[in-house]
């Protein structure tokens, strides 16, 4: 099984900082809801003999903002979660949901026949099925059963 995997080694320090900036802001009593930042939605990845599909969960967002894109072998998905900040003022108490843009990366095997991707959106999931080239689907092979002990007992005996 194939898994697109995009390694970031500085993911780590990005949620550190993350953390850190918030025991500031918490510390300072500012209101963490009108403040936004990146985050990175959770995305299952899996594969049969005919595609590669990814689930990405994007609950609250707008069909309209989110954009995918390929180029160069690489499958980008760009959207962003706008903090909606209504009339009538509510105390939040806490705010869990995170707000802001992501974009995630996916390097695409060779396998993967670019002009043939889908994305469908629907429930807050967006789908993208990535088609598999004709080429790097599994073939079946037959085997003969008997054929080698036919032959062999055909092929012409050395005398010396």
């Amino acid at each position: 099984m194939t898994v697109i995997t995009r390694w970031d080694p500085f993911r780590e320090f990005t949620t550190l900082q993350d953390r850190m900036n918030r025991l500031f802001r918490d510390s300072q009593g500012q209101d963490e809801a009108l403040n936004t930042s990146t985050f990175a939605p959770p995305v299952d990845v899996y594969e049969d003999e005919h595609n590669i599909t990814l689930k990405i969960e994007v609950p609250g967002i707008d069909e309209k903002d989110i954009d995918v894109c390929v180029e160069n072998n690489t499958l980008t998905v760009h959207g962003e979660r706008k903090f909606e900040k209504e009339e009538k003022e509510e105390n939040y108490r806490r705010v869990e949901r995170q707000y802001g843009s992501f974009t995630r990366t996916f390097t695409l095997p060779q396998t993967v026949d670019s002009e043939k991707i889908e994305a469908d959106y629907d429930k807050g999931v967006l789908k993208v099925k990535l088609a598999k080239k004709a080429e790097a689907k599994p073939k079946q092979i037959k085997v003969n059963v008997g054929s080698a002990q036919t032959l062999e007992s055909k092929a012409p005996s050395k005398a010396a």
